[in-house]
C-alpha cells in the first residue's frame, strides 16, 4: 500500500481533476491515489480501464522512485534524425527567401515546391513535402501565406490620426465634447453589383450547405453611401447610381436636417480622401451648407481609421455575399432594410486603437526607415568604385 502525505495528496488530486494535464498522466495519478486508498491491483485495473501490469508498473515506480516525477515517461532515444540540424536550417532559410530571388518562376513557396528546390540545390538527397511542413512548423513558417500592406506616406499622418482618435474618445483640441456635439463617420461602398443567377439558389438542407450557381447575368451596379454616428451607433444610408459630390452632399443633407444634428453645436464628419470629399474645398463646401458641420480627414491611405468601414464589412458579409439579386431595386431594398434592422440592436464598436498604439506604430515605422537607410548606405559603399593609387 502507498502512504501519501497531505501535501502529496493535494498535488496528486489537483492533477487527477485537471482539464489541461495530459491524459496519460491523469490515469497514472489516479492509479496512485487508488493504491493509497487500499484498492488492490485488480480493483484499480477495473476502475481505470487498464491492465493489471500497467497498475503494477506505475504504483511500483511511485513507491520506489521520486514521487510524481516517476509518473512521467523516461527519455527515449528514438530513431536517429534523418536530416541534420544544418539541413533543417537550410530548408528554413530557403523558405524565408522570395522565390523570385532564387530564380524560381513562382510567386510563393509551397511545401512540394520547397522539397523540389531543396533536392535541386543539393540540400538533401531526397525530402518529402510532409517533412518540409514539419520542419517549417518548428518556427511557425508559412511561406504559402501572404498579407498585403501599404506604407504610410502622409507627412501629417500623426497629427491627422491623433485628431480622429481624439474624436473617438470624445475630445477635440484636448477639450471634451459636449452632449450637443456628435461624431459622424462617413464613406461610400462602391460597385455593389446585382448578379442574377442563371439557376435558382438552393437553400441549405440536411448535410448540405446553400448552393449558389456560378453563372449569372449582370444587372448593373450601385453605390451605397453611409454615415455612422460613432457614439450613438446609428447608421444613415442611401443608394446612388454612382459616387460624387452631389450624392455625398445628399447624404449630408439627409443627416444634418434631422435632430439632434440640425440643432447641435458641432457635428464632426470623419471622411477619407476620396474624390467626393477631398481637401479643404470639400470641408468648406460642407461648412457653407451646414455651419455646425466640421469635416475631419483621415490620413492618406488610412481609411482603416474610419469606423464606417467596419459597418461596410458587416454589410459585405451579411447582405451582399453571396451576391444573388434579380436587379438593382432588390439590392437597394435589402441594403435599406438591413440598415433598419441593424439600428434596432446596434451598439458602438469597441475601438481599441489608441493614441498609445499610434505612438508604437510610428516608432516601428521610424526604426524600419532607419534600418532601410543604413542598409542603403551600406550597399552604396559596397558598390562605390575603387580609387586608383595615382589619383589618390
Amino acid at each position: 500500500m502507498i502512504t501519501l502525505s497531505a501535501c502529496e495528496r493535494r498535488r496528486l488530486k489537483k492533477i487527477a481533476y485537471s482539464h489541461t494535464a495530459a491524459y496519460q498522466l491523469v490515469v497514472r495519478v489516479r492509479i496512485v491515489l487508488d493504491a493509497a486508498h487500499g484498492y488492490s491491483n485488480n480493483q484499480i485495473a477495473q476502475r481505470r480501464g487498464v491492465t493489471v501490469d500497467t497498475v503494477r508498473l506505475w504504483r511500483g515506480r511511485y513507491r520506489s522512485q521520486d514521487g510524481i516525477k516517476s509518473l512521467t515517461d523516461r527519455p527515449r532515444s528514438g530513431r536517429p534524425p534523418t536530416f541534420s540540424t544544418l539541413q533543417r536550417a537550410e530548408v528554413k532559410a530557403l523558405a524565408c527567401q522570395l522565390p523570385a530571388e532564387t530564380g524560381a518562376p513562382l510567386s510563393r513557396w509551397s511545401c512540394p515546391e520547397l522539397a523540389r528546390e531543396a533536392v535541386t540545390r543539393g540540400l538533401a538527397a531526397t525530402i518529402s513535402a510532409s517533412t518540409v511542413r514539419r520542419i517549417l512548423a518548428e518556427d511557425t513558417l508559412k511561406p504559402w501565406q501572404h498579407q498585403s500592406w501599404i506604407f504610410i506616406r502622409d507627412p501629417a499622418f500623426a497629427a491627422k490620426a491623433t485628431r480622429v482618435l481624439d474624436l473617438y474618445a470624445r475630445r477635440w483640441d484636448d477639450i471634451p465634447l459636449g452632449d450637443d456635439e456628435y461624431v459622424i463617420s462617413a464613406d461610400e461602398k462602391t460597385s455593389i453589383q446585382a448578379r442574377c443567377r442563371c439557376h435558382p439558389t438552393l437553400p441549405p438542407g440536411r448535410s448540405r450547405m446553400m448552393r449558389i450557381n456560378h453563372d449569372y447575368d449582370r444587372g448593373g451596379a450601385l453605390a451605397y453611401l453611409a454615415a455612422y454616428d460613432v457614439h450613438r451607433a446609428h447608421v444613415f444610408g442611401r443608394c446612388s447610381p454612382k459616387t460624387g459630390i452631389v450624392p455625398f452632399m445628399d447624404l449630408a443633407e439627409q443627416v444634418m436636417t434631422q435632430e439632434p444634428y440640425a440643432s447641435a453645436k458641432r457635428v464632426f464628419w470623419i471622411v477619407d480622401n476620396g474624390s467626393s470629399h477631398r481637401g479643404k474645398t470639400a470641408a468648406d463646401r460642407l461648412t457653407e451648407r451646414f455651419p455646425n458641420a466640421v469635416m475631419v480627414h483621415t490620413p492618406v491611405h488610412a481609411s482603416w481609421l474610419n469606423q464606417v468601414e467596419i459597418y461596410f464589412s458587416i454589410v459585405q458579409r451579411k447582405v451582399v455575399t453571396p451576391n444573388d439579386f434579380t436587379g438593382l431595386d432588390q439590392v437597394e431594398d435589402r441594403l435599406i432594410a438591413f440598415e433598419r434592422r441593424y439600428n434596432e440592436t446596434a451598439r458602438p464598436f469597441r475601438w481599441k486603437f489608441t493614441p498609445a498604439d499610434l505612438e508604437d506604430l510610428l516608432a516601428r515605422i521610424e526604426r524600419h526607415e532607419q534600418k532601410e537607410s543604413n542598409s542603403q548606405q551600406h550597399d552604396d559603399c559596397d558598390h562605390q568604385p575603387a580609387v586608383p593609387d595615382a589619383a589618390a
